[in-house]
């Protein structure tokens, strides 16, 4: 029996396009030809063809096919890689899943951070954006640390700070500059990685500092940015007074 290589396609589930590729690889020799110039299939050339299917099928890389079929000892340790590969794979997939499920519970955006579902549809835009800067520039224990900071209950404070106009007078600025020093003291004092994040980060210092300031000056007005410098020297001064006493 000969096949054409459309034949030998259909016979093996596979395509014509495909066949041609293992041709180009070196997987599959060229077979004879008939009077007319068209290829000549035989069943060696469909049992070889099927061969290279099922390791295929198995995720076996094409270019260790043949090293497979040449050492017959070497199929094993191949086969190991390709299953080292293939759990790695399904345990990603199943964090895949496991934030979509939380994406959809909780009503977030479909590009919602890993593990930020629950918080992120109480987020202003602004921190929103930062969130997803900030999610590559730290490792997973610090953004494990920022997502409990998050999920504590939105006050009227962060509202206010979400809609400070660049304008705000003095007065408003140190007020609402106060109001959310308690806050960001029991941070600090929670997560005391925060005062020197070196240990934390996945980027240079340099590169996460800048990267950070540039985030945080597209992000917030020049109000938001105040506040949150004045914020920040006030709960400095605040840890400094309690460490004397």
């Amino acid at each position: 029996m000969a096949w054409s290589t459309r034949e030998l396609a259909d016979l093996a589930g596979t395509t014509v396009n495909t066949i041609r590729h293992y041709h180009r690889l070196g997987l599959l020799e060229e077979p004879t030809r008939r009077y007319n110039g068209y290829k000549q299939y035989g069943i060696e050339d469909f049992v070889r063809l099927l061969r290279i299917r099922r390791l295929v099928g198995l995720g076996v890389p094409l270019a260790q096919i043949q090293s497979i079929s040449s050492d017959g000892d070497n199929g094993s340790q191949v086969l190991r890689q390709v299953d080292t590969s293939l759990a790695a794979e399904v345990e990603r997939l199943r964090k895949v899943r496991s934030d979509i499920a939380a994406i959809l519970r909780d009503g977030g955006s479909a590009d919602t951070p890993s593990g930020f579902g629950a918080v992120a549809p109480r987020l202003s835009p602004s921190d929103s954006s930062l969130l997803h800067v900030i999610t590559q520039l730290c490792d997973e224990d610090a953004l494990a640390d920022l997502k409990n900071m998050l999920e504590s209950d939105p006050g009227p404070v962060d509202q206010e700070f979400d809609a400070l106009p660049a304008e705000a007078d003095e007065a408003t600025r140190q007020r609402l500059a106060e109001s959310l020093t308690p806050t960001l003291v029991r941070h600090l004092v929670d997560y005391p990685w925060l005062s020197d994040p070196a240990a934390r980060l996945v980027k240079s210092e340099h590169v996460t500092r800048q990267t950070f300031v540039d985030a945080v000056i597209d992000l917030y007005n020049a109000a938001q940015i105040d506040v949150l410098v004045r914020a920040g020297l006030l709960a400095q001064k605040q840890l400094r007074l309690a460490h004397k006493d």
